[in-house]
């Protein structure tokens, strides 16, 4: 197992895209799904004000075990400039070693949150490898 890639999606947006690239790079999938889906309401309130401040949100445990992969491409929306809570959660599980590449999906294909997230995935797995914003 070399390559995974892993995907939050709250409207199925990232959700296509994440597919997509999984099936060009031949690569396994796992789907970040939250423990309770908020409602819009929660999501776009409370959820943004906590992707801000880079909190997590409790996710399902995954359905597959991350230390059996080398390289992960993690796709995430973008809520107020940041990744959603639930992908919070996800990167806190990454394990040392793993090249991380990441893809930031939203409608402006803009984001302001590769300083947080190369100081969060070089504490946890090493190096990110790549960013990338995607306009969807």
């Amino acid at each position: 197992m070399d390559k995974l890639v892993a995907f939050y999606s709250y409207t199925g947006h990232t959700r296509r895209i994440a597919q997509e690239c999984a099936s060009k790079e031949a690569a396994d999938i796992v789907e970040i799904k939250d423990v309770k889906c908020p409602g819009k309401l929660k999501a776009y309130t409370a959820g943004c004000f906590s992707a801000m401040r880079g909190k997590a949100w409790p996710i399902q445990p995954l359905s597959s075990d991350l230390t059996g992969y080398n390289n992960l491409i993690l796709f995430s929306p973008v809520w107020a400039g940041n990744p959603p809570p639930p992908v919070h959660a996800f990167l806190e599980l990454l394990p040392k070693g793993i090249s991380v590449s990441i893809k930031m999906v939203s409608a402006s294909g803009r984001s302001n949150c590769l300083d947080k997230l190369e100081k969060t995935i070089k504490t946890k797995a090493g190096a990110l490898d790549g960013f990338e914003n995607i306009k969807a």
